[in-house]
C-alpha cells in the first residue's frame, strides 16, 4: 500500500506541475485538495477529476497531513505558517517525485546554481543519449519531473534541473551525483538573504552517497564543496589537479574519474562548446563531470558536447549583419548571468532592465563599463540601472524606453540601432526578470528577435 493512501495532501498552485502533482497523489491513494489565489480553468479542470478546490483560502484545513507547494510559495507565506508550526511537512514537487519513485527507478544526476542550469542539464542529457542511455532533461524544463519518474516506459537515468526554491522545500532527495555551478545574489526577496539562498543550493550535497561536483573557480562554491560529505570533484577553467576536470590548451580534460590520478582523459574541446563563452565551458565541464560520475565513457562525453544544440534565448545570435551583430540572451535574468554574457563580446550596446528582484546592479555595471558603447533600458527597475550607469559609466550614452506595451521592444531595438557602430554587438542581457512586461524571458527574447528582423527588413 502507498504511504500516501488515505492521507489528506494539499497542493499549492495549479500550473502544469501542480496538476501533475495532484494526479500522482490521486493515483497514490491520497485525498487531494488544491489551493490557489484565484479561480481558473485549470482549477476547475482539476475539480472535475474529484480533487478538492480552495480559492484564496484564509487558512488551510485543520485535517491536513502534508502540503506540496509550487515555487510561488515563499517560506514566510501566511498560509504555511500554521502547518509548519504544527509540524506538518511542507515540500516541493521534486521531493514528492523522489518519495514516489518506484522500485528500480532511474537515478538522478542533478544540476543547480545561480546561472547555467538549463544549459548544463540539456548538455548532460545530450551526453547521456550519446552514450546510448534512455534519459530525459527534466525539472524546470519539459515534462514535469514527477511524470518522468512515474512514466511506465522508464529511463536509465534522469538529468534533473533544480532551483533554490525547490531545494528549500526538499529534505530526502539524494541524487547519484549533483553539480553546483556558481553562486551569486539572486532570489533574495524569496529566500530572505544570501545565506539562506546558498544553504538551499547546497542541500543537493547533503548525502554521503552523492558525488558532489562543484565549481572550483567560484570561491563560494568551493567553500561549500569542501564540506560536502560524499566524494568531491571540482571543475575549473585552468589545468586540472588530480580529482578535477579542467582545461589544457583547447582540450576539456578529466583527472577525476580515470581511476589513476596521474592520468587524464580528453572529454571534448573548447571548440565543441556552444553557446560560446567561458561560462559555458564551465557548464560543459560540469555536465562532463556528472556524466563521468555515472560511468559514461570519455568518448561519449565528447560526442555529446559536439552534437549539443543550445536552448533558445541563451546567447543566441539573432542576426549577424555586415556591421552589427544582434544577440539574444534574455535568459540572463540576474547580474551574474548578464556579466558572463557581456564578457563574451568586446564592445556592446547593452539592452537591460526589468525586475531586479532586490539584487544590486552596481557591481555589474562597474565591472563591464569599459565594454559598453551604449545602453538601452526598459522595464520596472530601469531607473536603478540608469543610476548605476551614471555613477560607473558616465561616458556611456543611455536611452530609456518608458512604454510597456507590445511595441516597446520595437522602440528598444530602434534605439539600440541608433547607438551601435560597425563592429558592435547589440546584446539583450537584461540582468533582470521579465514579468513586469512579458509573460516569460522567452517571450521577451522572442519580441527582441521579431523586432530585429523587422528592423533588418526595413520595417
Amino acid at each position: 500500500m502507498s504511504a500516501y493512501a488515505g492521507r489528506h495532501v494539499l497542493v499549492g498552485g495549479t500550473g502544469v506541475t501542480g496538476a501533475a502533482v495532484a494526479r500522482a497523489l490521486q493515483v497514490a491513494g491520497a485525498r487531494v485538495t488544491v489551493f490557489d489565489q484565484k479561480d481558473s480553468t485549470a482549477l476547475q479542470t482539476l475539480a472535475e477529476t474529484g480533487v478538492g478546490v480552495l480559492v484564496d483560502p484564509a487558512a488551510l484545513p485543520g485535517d491536513t497531513d502534508e502540503v506540496v507547494v509550487s515555487p510561488g510559495f515563499k517560506p514566510d507565506h501566511p498560509l504555511l505558517a500554521a502547518p509548519i508550526a504544527a509540524g506538518i511537512e511542507v515540500y516541493s514537487e521534486p521531493e514528492l517525485a523522489w518519495r514516489l519513485r518506484p522500485a528500480g527507478a532511474a537515478p538522478w544526476l542533478a544540476v543547480t546554481g545561480t546561472n547555467g542550469k538549463t544549459t548544463t542539464v540539456t548538455m548532460l542529457a545530450t551526453i547521456l543519449k550519446a552514450a546510448g542511455l534512455r534519459t530525459l532533461a527534466v525539472g524546470n524544463i519539459g515534462m514535469p519531473l514527477i511524470d518522468a519518474v512515474l512514466d511506465p516506459v522508464g529511463y536509465d537515468v534522469l538529468a534533473v534541473e533544480l532551483s533554490s526554491y525547490q531545494l528549500h522545500w526538499s529534505s530526502t532527495l539524494a541524487p547519484r551525483a549533483a553539480a553546483l555551478l556558481n553562486l551569486a545574489d539572486d532570489h533574495l526577496s524569496w529566500h530572505g538573504d544570501f545565506a539562506a539562498y546558498s544553504a538551499a543550493k547546497a542541500k543537493l550535497w547533503n548525502f554521503a552517497d552523492t558525488t558532489a561536483v562543484g565549481n572550483a573557480d567560484d570561491a563560494l562554491v568551493a567553500a561549500l564543496l569542501a564540506k560536502a560529505p560524499g566524494r568531491r570533484v571540482g571543475f575549473t577553467l585552468r589545468a586540472p589537479a588530480p580529482g578535477e576536470l579542467g582545461v589544457v590548451e583547447d582540450l576539456l580534460v578529466d583527472r577525476a574519474f580515470t581511476g589513476d590520478p596521474s592520468e587524464a582523459a580528453a572529454v571534448g574541446t573548447i571548440g565543441d562548446v556552444r553557446p560560446p563563452g567561458a561560462h559555458n565551458v564551465a557548464n560543459a565541464l560540469a555536465a562532463a563531470g556528472l556524466a563521468r560520475a555515472y560511468g559514461v565513457a570519455p568518448e561519449a562525453v565528447a560526442d555529446g558536447l559536439a552534437t549539443y544544440l543550445p536552448e533558445p534565448h541563451r546567447n543566441s545570435v539573432v542576426l549577424a549583419g555586415p556591421d552589427v551583430t544582434w544577440v539574444d540572451d534574455s535568459k540572463a535574468t540576474n547580474p551574474h548571468a548578464a556579466e558572463a554574457s557581456l564578457r563574451a563580446y568586446p564592445r556592446i550596446v547593452w539592452i537591460a532592465g526589468g525586475q531586479l528582484k532586490g539584487v544590486d546592479i552596481e557591481p555589474l555595471v562597474s565591472a563591464v563599463a569599459d565594454r559598453l558603447a551604449g545602453a538601452v533600458l526598459l522595464g520596472a527597475d530601469r531607473g536603478e540601472v540608469a543610476e548605476a550607469l551614471r555613477r560607473h559609466a558616465p561616458h556611456v550614452p543611455v536611452r530609456e524606453v518608458r512604454r510597456t506595451d507590445d511595441g516597446a521592444m520595437t522602440e528598444v531595438v530602434a534605439a539600440a540601432a541608433g547607438l551601435a557602430h560597425p563592429g558592435d554587438t547589440v546584446l539583450l542581457a537584461p540582468a533582470a526578470a521579465s514579468l513586469d512586461m512579458f509573460p516569460s524571458y522567452a517571450a521577451r527574447g522572442q519580441a527582441f528577435a521579431e523586432a530585429v528582423e523587422k528592423l533588418a527588413a526595413g520595417g
